[in-house]
């Protein structure tokens, strides 16, 4: 892929009048352009020189036009890379871009886009053409183009062509990209195919692969344009011009027709649509438009309304055509064309209306228009357009539609087609669903050929072909235990291989290599061998949601598999099932060392629906308990006739187990026909030991038992099963058939046939039935067994053991021996089919390796006990080693135990957890172990002993034997080994490790894990009581060694069986199932689809009443609010237009008025012998004012010739009336007084300044100030001079960085006073007003801000002359800016020093000396401060009780500037609106002060003592270190400092403050 540019290389003048200098000079080389659009120098002269004439020689043409082929030459790309646009504060906008030549193949740009740049292939191309120049868009046309655009192109995945310049409609698609596109720069594909040499600073951009930095503000005086900032890529189209537009329509024209041809999906044959927006745009548009009409295929072209110029042109011709039907061309045009109006009041979204135009313009078919609805997932594009009444659809066109929806992952299709009539029976086939299973998709498809290579042990071949039976194997291995899928039972096989034939031919694809890979993946073959099937019949096998539910998880498609959970039967067990194949699947993920985020997002998904199903099993059991506990435990033919429950456990889903409903069947099965309440052992335990209290128990009833599933204890007995009855027969007969108990099965003939005392008998039998299958008897009378057991043992193995075994030893051989056959019939019973899988679940349970490894260890001691001494020993201690695996077992049986069992949770928790822990600690236990021993012993011989003293006292040294006798080896006068001092060293550093270091880390380990399990102890109990419950159900209530009996009728009942070839009944059997006739599995499941519809609208009532879907209905209603008020500030603008015009007009009146009076005034005026002369006067200002009018004042909609000098007159006699009253009296302007009156005006008019002209003059001056959108402030107030207090460097003091000094010269400004109510701010010191700064020199203060001035009272200054003789007020501001400037200083220090969480900031206002010139007086102004003021402590030391931490902080502030100043300096009077405050009072010690500083209102150390005696310490203090108490002592120790001498002094200051605080 070669890119190239265009690059002129013969200068060619565009200008015909050619100088004849020779050589070139100056002036050509910099005003003559060649007809590229460059100066001379501006060529590249690599391969030719430069002209030395502009003026052509003899015998060249002097008409040459200049060409691109002619007059430029192909070269290298030399500009791509990536575009940095440095304005775009807001977010990082980077665009990739490249410089092509304008003939490049629209094949290498499009391979350029999709691998350099890795743009997704676009699904819709949106074109939009327009103005290129800047234009004002209506609100609400701005409004729906944005939106409108950038929905349909973020939501179908579109490409956006634009110019890419930063004017005209470009533009606003840049406004639209950063409104309502996204950050993502693969997603925001918006591409600006945009003129090389239009752009502003192109030269910045030339590199390869380069970054670079850009700037879109260009010069406004610039031809050129800059690029938007907006744009995710751009192709500069380069045709060796510079300056000019236009040349990159013909490359953005044929770009757009070849991604026309490409597919708008690897699925779909459907070429990728392009649709033309059009907005505004000028008289090339409407070529443009007729151009993308016309073309083949046609382009549809959308055309906003009310956007200006050529859209609404078009807009207007397309409604008057669309009223002739007469024409054909108006008929295609009103096909093509697509008017969109913002102000209509149709409720299309503009977004939708682009789509329907791209559909119905393409004239495509239905089905290729679902295709291309399909493609942008937008459902309701086909709902509303595509899947209406009417359309013809060809054969297979809707089932391939709801295929490619299913391969895409489309949910909104599935559900738009099944909503449409779609039926996955006529749907989903053998192909189809292979077709599914082999779907690529990149990690999940090389994910499900791992399952399948684990499964058949073997490798799969390249391009291997999942077959249905593969998937079913799959679902096997993840669901395991005892699961069969439908497809690998052997009637599905036999089909599955009579339609794809027994031997694959050259038409399925499949090579002689892969013949073992398609016979292991159809496995079974019929024994009768026939002639393969070789066409395509239909296997006659009914699929279901249910299958395409299990190719939904399997294929990790979470949205499409909570859709499908939806819809069809057994909900709750599709949830289940998903839990535990996801759960399986995060574990082989786990096992293959794949990426962990993979598992975690099995486990996700896993965790997904296992809420799921226990919110709609908490939902059923709050609507029927019966109902919901029918629910867990009903048999389910579509899952291998498992339960929901049985699919719980084995997914290991504890809070579906733990949940009230499923507790609540666990506590029926646990206590049987059974309906005890309280004291429920001792009733169980005094009928086992006295057989005839059975009859007094309580039994339940029948509708108590309903939901209870059937037990096959009744097998003991003898009761088989009664079949069910043919379905033609009657469901009801049915029903009470299979679900007749055994109670039932008795009483129901035998009432009618035989006597009552036989009805009693029967009773009592059945009682005794009832009584001993219940799994709490049967759990007690084993218990009372074990416990026997447990004391027979003991007894044998401590008296003294015989030759021949006793009695009791006897007993104990036949109770283990009995046991081991039961644990035989555990493991052959289990649910799994193979061997070696029900040793694997077996022996998954501790107890049952507990079990195993005491009978082994038993037997073996039998055998050697059986045998003489030495033997006979050996087998008595194995009895004795055995026994303790016995009575470990005691602890199983309280875990049965709601109170004990949670503590054996925890138990085996800490058990099992504490594996690595133990591991370090004998790690270190060896190593100080062999080098102690090896110290100690250097001379021991090779023995056994060498490792148990290695070990032996090392472990005992953990529990706190230190051996102290052992500890020196020398005391005992014998030789000391080499390096014996080591080893107390080594045992110091030992126990040190270990008992300090790893036992308390260990001691800490367990405490975690207890609080911990504290909380979930309780819910895994309750999941693991399901494990006891099972156990004691499915055994024989007889305990050994009379459990034999019950072995030995187990065994018959099973051979009967066989015999009768019932094997199969006897698999469905298996378990603990409830049987339901059809009517009753009905009922379930329309309760049960009840129950999911109330889930899903609970859960929509909580979506729509969370907070964020509020904040967003507001924000929307809030976008239509601003609307509304856009629209409603249009029609106001429309009112204040028409006003003005409407004034203007009353001016045109008022001028006319003014002209006569004028004239009757000097008609009245002249007597008879003047009247020639008035006559010559008033001609003469006439023309003359035509002259000096300016044009400025002319008013609109006037001639020249309505104007006269009179209309000027009476202009300004109107703006003088006009004059506002504030400024009548001010200095320099005229009062009423001083307008001229109509005889001096005559007079003057002479002088051509006639009194008609300054009317005129002043009515246009009155129109001026109307057409002006803002009042104009005059520069009014009164001259000041400002003083600031500076910071300058230090030179005396080297370790402070800066001084303050006051400014050398004052600054000028002009204040004017307002006068108004809130303006007076008269206090006990000072007086202030409000005054607004009109001028400002060097912006000392802001112009158009609100200050306040303070003044020193009279009697104030009066009393301090005596301290400062001379300028007293000038001192007293001094001093009270030195002391604002003061605690200005200490508030920075205390904002850096403060710890960081207190988020305040608090700061004074900077404080100016003023001079006011008019009267001399030195004043202090600042800032006006608005908000609510408060103050917060006074100069005496009082302070207000804090409501915040802004208040507390502020109190502190003044303790910490105490305690800063080494309590010299104290900081009160702190005041004003929030964080800025203003008048602060530093008061300073009488011992630290010489003469008066800081103000009038410092009262020394009175102020400090109150302060101290007043001040409480919050939390704010504490946090600064500063002491918490009230500092009582610190105020005495001041008090007693205080002289009488200056008591005087202090009460003249409590006066002037009293005053003060009567101000503030």
């Amino acid at each position: 892929m070669r890119l190239t540019t265009q690059e002129c290389v013969k200068f060619i003048p565009s200008s015909r009048d050619l100088h004849r200098c020779i050589p070139v000079c100056q002036v050509c080389q910099n005003l003559i352009r060649c007809c590229c659009g460059r100066l001379i120098g501006e060529h590249s002269w690599q391969e030719s020189s430069p002209p030395i004439s502009l003026y052509p020689g003899p015998g060249q043409d002097v008409e040459e036009d200049w060409s691109i082929e002619l007059h430029t030459k192909a070269s290298p790309t030399n500009a791509y890379g990536i575009v940095d646009f440095e304005d775009t504060a807001t977010r990082v906008c980077r665009a990739k871009f490249v410089r092509v030549a304008v003939d490049s193949k629209p094949e290498a740009l499009l391979q350029l886009m999709l691998r350099e740049w890795q743009m997704e292939r676009p699904k819709l191309l949106l074109t939009v053409q327009g103005g290129s120049e800047n234009f004002t868009l209506p609100p609400k046309v701005k409004q729906a183009f944005s939106k409108g655009l950038m929905t349909a192109a973020v939501s179908t995945g579109a490409w956006i062509l634009t110019d890419g310049i930063n004017t005209g409609v470009s533009k606003y698609v840049g406004e639209a990209v950063k409104t309502f596109g996204g950050h993502d720069l693969r997603k925001r594909n918006t591409v600006g195919i945009t003129p090389w040499g239009v752009i502003d600073n192109n030269t910045d951009l030339i590199g390869r692969d380069v970054f670079r930095p850009y700037q879109p503000l260009g010069n406004p005086l610039s031809k050129r344009a800059c690029l938007n900032g907006f744009h995710s890529h751009f192709l500069l189209v380069d045709d060796g011009t510079l300056g000019k537009h236009g040349c990159q329509q013909g490359l953005r024209r044929k770009l757009e027709k070849h991604i026309q041809l490409q597919k708008i999906h690897p699925r779909l044959n459907q070429g990728v649509p392009v649709v033309c927006v059009v907005v505004e745009g000028g008289p090339a548009m409407v070529s443009t438009v007729l151009d993308y009409v016309s073309s083949v295929p046609p382009v549809p072209v959308f055309v906003f309304e009310g956007s200006g110029r050529a859209a609404d042109l078009l807009a207007f011709l397309h409604k008057q055509t669309a009223n002739d039907s007469t024409h054909t061309s108006s008929l295609y045009l009103e096909q093509q064309i697509t008017i969109f109006d913002s102000e209509s009041e149709d409720h299309m979204t503009p977004d939708a209306a682009i789509l329907t135009a791209t559909l119905k313009g393409t004239r495509a078919s239905p089905a290729e228009q679902l295709s291309m609805a399909l493609a942008w997932d937008r459902a309701d594009i086909a709902q509303k357009d595509v899947l209406v009444p009417g359309q013809h659809w060809q054969a297979g066109s809707m089932e391939q539609a709801m295929l490619d929806a299913l391969v895409m992952d489309r949910v909104s299709f599935v559900k738009l087609l099944i909503d449409n009539g779609m039926t996955m029976s006529r749907f989903l086939t053998v192909d189809r669903l292979e077709e599914l299973y082999n779907t690529p998709q990149g990690q999940t498809h090389r994910f499900l050929h791992h399952l399948v290579e684990d499964v058949k042990q073997t490798s799969l071949p390249l391009g291997y072909r999942l077959s249905i039976i593969d998937m079913g194997l799959v679902i096997e291995y993840l669901i395991g235990g005892a699961y069969r899928s439908t497809y690998t039972r052997k009637h599905f096989r036999a089909a599955h291989s009579r339609l794809r034939g027994l031997i694959p031919n050259s038409s399925r694809g499949k090579s002689l290599q892969d013949l073992h890979f398609f016979r292991t993946a159809q496995p079974y073959r019929p024994k009768i061998t026939t002639t393969p099937v070789l066409d395509d019949t239909p296997l006659l096998v009914p699929f279901n949601f249910n299958d395409l539910f299990v190719w939904a998880v399997l294929q990790q498609r979470q949205q499409m598999a909570l859709f499908l959970w939806q819809h069809g039967e057994e909900a709750l067990a599709r949830a289940a099932v998903a839990c535990k194949l996801y759960r399986s699947m995060a574990l082989e993920a786990r096992q293959s060392s794949m990426d962990d985020i993979i598992s975690e997002r099995f486990k996700s998904y896993s965790l997904e629906f296992g809420q799921l199903a226990v919110d709609v099993l908490d939902c059923a059991f709050r609507q029927n308990e019966q109902m919901a506990m029918k629910l867990l435990t009903s048999e389910m033919e579509a899952w291998s006739h498992f339960t929901c429950l049985q699919m719980a456990v084995s997914s290991c889903h504890r809070p579906f187990v733990s949940h009230s409903c499923t507790q609540t069947l666990l506590t029926d099965l646990w206590t049987g026909p059974l309906n005890m309440r309280k004291n429920s052992f001792l009733k169980i335990i005094l009928s086992l030991l006295l057989p005839p209290a059975i009859l007094l128990l309580e039994f339940k009833s029948k509708a108590e038992m309903c939901h209870v599933p059937q037990s096959h204890e009744a097998m003991l007995f003898g009761l088989d099963s009664v079949k069910s009855l043919p379905a033609h027969e009657g469901t009801d007969h049915t029903v009470k058939k299979r679900g007749l108990s055994f109670r039932d099965k008795c009483l129901g003939p035998v009432s009618e046939t035989v006597s009552s005392v036989t009805v009693h008998c029967v009773s009592w039998i059945k009682k005794l039935y009832e009584f001993y299958t219940a799994p709490v008897v049967k759990f007690w009378f084993h218990t009372m067994s074990y416990l026997a057991f447990l004391m027979l043992f003991s007894y044998v193995i401590l008296v003294k053991m015989g030759d021949q075994p006793s009695v009791q030893e006897w007993i104990v051989i036949a109770y283990i021996l009995s046991t081991a056959v039961e644990k035989t019939r555990e493991v052959l019973m289990s649910a799994p089919r193979k061997l070696s899988q029900k040793l694997k679940v077996w022996f998954s349970e501790y107890w049952n390796v507990s079990d195993f490894i005491a009978i082994l260890l038993f037997l073996a001691g039998l055998v050697m006990r059986l045998h003489a001494n030495p033997y006979q020993t050996a087998g008595r201690i194995s009895y004795c080693l055995d026994i303790i695996f016995w009575f470990v077992r005691v602890m199983d049986l309280l875990a049965v135990n709601q109170h004990a069992g949670p503590y054996l949770t925890m138990i085996t928790k800490m058990t099992s957890n504490m594996f690595f822990i133990v591991v370090m600690m004998a790690i270190v236990l060896l190593s100080f172990g062999v080098s102690r021993k090896a110290i100690l012993s250097p001379d021991e011989e090779p023995s056994w002993s060498l490792a148990r003293d290695v070990v032996f006292q090392p472990y005992w040294m953990i529990y706190g034997e230190v051996y102290q006798s052992e500890i020196d080896v020398c005391d005992d006068g014998h030789p000391c080994p080499p390096a014996s001092f080591l080893t107390p060293f080594l045992q110091a550093v030992y126990m040190f490790f270990q008992y300090i270091i790893m036992v308390n880390v260990l001691i800490a380990f367990f405490n975690n894990i207890y609080f911990d399990m504290a909380s979930t102890s309780n819910k895994l109990w309750k999941y693991n009581r399901y494990r006891y419950i099972m156990t004691y159900q499915e055994r024989p209530w007889l305990p050994p060694p009379l459990i034999l009996l019950s072995h030995m009728t187990l065994a018959l009942r099973a051979i009967y069986k066989r015999c009768r070839g019932d094997a199969e009944q006897e698999e469905r059997a298996s378990g603990l199932k409830l049987l339901l006739g059809h009517e009753d599995r009905k009922k379930l499941h329309e309760f049960e689809e009840k129950c999911v519809e109330a889930h899903f609208h609970e859960k929509s009532d909580g979506l729509h009443s969370s907070q964020i879907n509020r904040i967003r209905a507001t924000a929307e209603r809030a976008e239509e609010m601003c609307l509304m008020i856009g629209e409603v500030t249009e029609k106001v603008n429309f009112i204040q237009d028409s006003l003005s015009d409407l004034d203007s007009q009353l001016g045109q009146l008022q001028d006319l008025s003014a002209l006569a009076v004028d004239t009757l005034t000097l008609l009245s005026a002249s007597d008879s012998l003047h009247q020639e002369e008035a006559r010559l006067a008033q001609c003469r200002p006439i023309a003359a004012s035509q002259h000096i009018l300016p044009h400025s004042w002319t008013l609109p909609h006037r001639s020249g010739a309505e104007w006269d000098g009179l209309n000027v007159r009476r202009m300004m006699a109107k703006s003088c009336k006009s004059t506002p009253p504030s400024f009548e009296n001010w200095p320099g302007v005229p009062g009423p007084a001083s307008r001229h009156t109509p005889s001096e005006s005559c007079g003057l008019s002479r002088c051509a300044s006639p009194l008609s002209s300054r009317a005129v003059e002043r009515n246009n001056l009155m129109r001026l100030a109307h057409t002006i959108p803002f009042t104009p402030v005059s520069i009014m107030g009164e001259l000041v001079s400002i003083y600031s207090l500076e910071e300058v460097p230090s030179h005396v003091d080297p370790e402070s960085n800066t001084v303050s000094s006051w400014s050398s010269r004052g600054l000028s400004a002009l204040l004017q006073p307002l006068f108004s109510e809130e303006g007076s701010l008269d206090g006990g010191l000072r007086r202030g007003c409000r005054v607004l700064c009109t001028w400002a020199e060097q912006d000392v203060l802001r112009p158009g801000l609100v200050y306040i001035v303070k003044a020193f009272r009279a009697e104030v200054v009066r009393t301090w002359q005596r301290y400062f003789h001379g300028s007293t007020a000038l001192q007293l501001c001094l001093r009270e800016i030195q002391q604002h400037r003061a605690a200005q200083k200490m508030m920075t220090v205390f904002n850096q020093v403060k710890p960081e969480d207190m988020q305040h900031s608090p700061r004074f206002l900077d404080v100016l000396l003023v001079f006011w010139h008019s009267n001399g007086q030195w004043l202090t102004i600042e800032r006006n401060m608005s908000g609510d003021f408060r103050k917060y402590n006074n100069n005496t030391g009082e302070e207000i009780d804090p409501c915040c931490s802004l208040e507390e902080m502020l109190l502190a502030f003044s303790h910490w500037t105490y305690e800063y100043s080494c309590r010299e300096l104290l900081v009160l009077d702190i005041q004003g609106v929030g964080e800025e405050l203003t008048d602060p009072t530093v008061i300073m010690a009488d011992s630290q002060r010489g003469e008066m500083l800081f103000g009038p209102d410092n009262l020394g150390d009175a102020a400090i003592s109150g302060f101290l005696q007043k001040h409480s310490c919050g939390a704010c203090c504490r946090r600064l270190g500063l002491t918490g108490q009230k500092m009582f002592s610190i105020a005495v120790d001041v008090c007693v400092c205080v002289c009488e001498r200056e008591r005087s002094c202090e009460r003249e200051c409590l006066h002037v403050n009293q005053k003060k605080e009567t101000y503030l």
